[in-house]
């Protein structure tokens, strides 16, 4: 559960509309997501936080609410990789802060050069029940695996080693070239997805490890060459995880991949919740029919309006523009535009461990 009492410090008016729509996410976070455990299930998700929180783009910035609707969701899991977080590690701080002293970050180094967008790939986990198992890298790609014959990847892919339970693990948090729809680009988005698929399937056949590839894939739909890629290596998408991943619904960017040891992936097993899905945030906060009310709370807070009030052409926009803006512009820079993927996962494999032990 999340550190609340920074809600002390908003104004009244401000909580009157705060807490009801915590309440609302907590509720249908307590209907979706399986309750953790001590030592049976490892809940692990994927989230892309949209330009987390740079406001280059001038839709922002967060306000205080989306911090606390983010790590409400982010504590209901025991590890989560998010992907676009900046330069500036105060607003991923804030989050910390919220969710308490149990929870840590590893991440890397914002990504230079063309397309790396001077982003971090980033892993939160909760320390009473994930530990860092102490290896950590960047996956930087030997010459003769360069993409192309010629380039590493445009956002380096983090690979860090964890246990939990009786599983030993490594998360390898990507957000891979997106480029475009066809063309040249679309290929080199292929081919990205391809070699960091090769890359991994080696290391885990020399290494005999778990690895577990998750992140922003820009995968373009479960039949497309982008999906075949991430499987041609062998590595394993389970059926109930190929689901549309943005706010619109309507495209299949973040996945959760397997290569694991014989008998190890065991999905988590529930009578009352699935053991994986896409959450949609949006569900619950910042919803459509609440338009008019951020644009009064953006008003007050002396935020520009530019954004709201007129399209990029100058001309001005209409009630149900500006409520197209809001769903799907001004909302997902206070949350994102990608929703969170998530599996449950079994790691205690004590009884399979104590059959092997009984006498002939």
């Amino acid at each position: 559960m999340p550190n609340y009492l920074s809600l002390n410090q908003i104004a009244s008016a401000d909580r009157g509309r705060i807490i009801p729509a915590l309440t609302r996410l907590r509720k249908k976070l307590s209907r979706e997501i399986p309750p953790r455990d001590l030592q049976d299930h490892l809940l692990l998700a994927t989230w892309n936080l949209r330009d987390f929180d740079s406001n280059r783009y001038r839709h922002g910035p967060r306000l205080e609410e989306s911090f606390h609707y983010i790590a409400e969701v982010i504590s209901r899991f025991d590890i989560i990789a998010l992907q676009e977080i900046g330069e500036d590690l105060g607003p991923l701080r804030r989050v910390m802060n919220l969710l308490g002293p149990w929870w840590d970050f590893i991440t890397t180094d914002v990504t230079e050069g063309p397309g790396g967008n001077r982003e971090r790939g980033t892993i939160l986990f909760d320390k009473r029940k994930v530990r860092f198992d102490n290896v950590a890298g960047e996956v930087v790609l030997p010459k003769r695996t360069l993409i192309a014959g010629e380039r590493q990847f445009a956002r380096t892919p983090y690979a860090v080693s964890f246990r939990a339970g009786w599983f030993s693990f490594s998360l390898c948090t990507v957000h891979l070239y997106y480029g475009a729809d066809s063309g040249e680009k679309m290929q080199r988005r292929i081919e990205e997805i391809d070699t960091l698929a090769k890359f991994m399937a080696r290391r885990v056949k020399r290494e005999n490890s778990n690895v577990i590839l998750l992140g922003d894939f820009n995968i373009v739909s479960p039949q497309h060459r982008t999906m075949q890629a991430l499987l041609d290596s062998g590595f394993h998408v389970p059926d109930n995880l190929r689901k549309p991943t943005n706010a619109m619904k309507n495209r299949y960017y973040d996945q959760i991949a397997f290569m694991i040891r014989r008998g190890e992936l065991q999905p988590g097993t529930y009578s009352e919740f699935e053991n994986s899905g896409v959450f949609d945030v949006f569900r619950a906060v910042y919803r459509p029919s609440e338009c008019a009310v951020y644009q009064q709370v953006c008003e007050a807070d002396g935020r520009d309006l530019s954004k709201w009030l007129k399209k990029s052409d100058g001309t001005a926009r209409s009630e149900s523009e500006r409520k197209s803006y809001f769903v799907k512009d001004w909302r997902t820079f206070q949350i994102s535009d990608h929703l969170p993927l998530w599996c449950s996962l079994r790691i205690n494999f004590s009884e399979n461990y104590l059959k092997t032990l009984r006498p002939n």
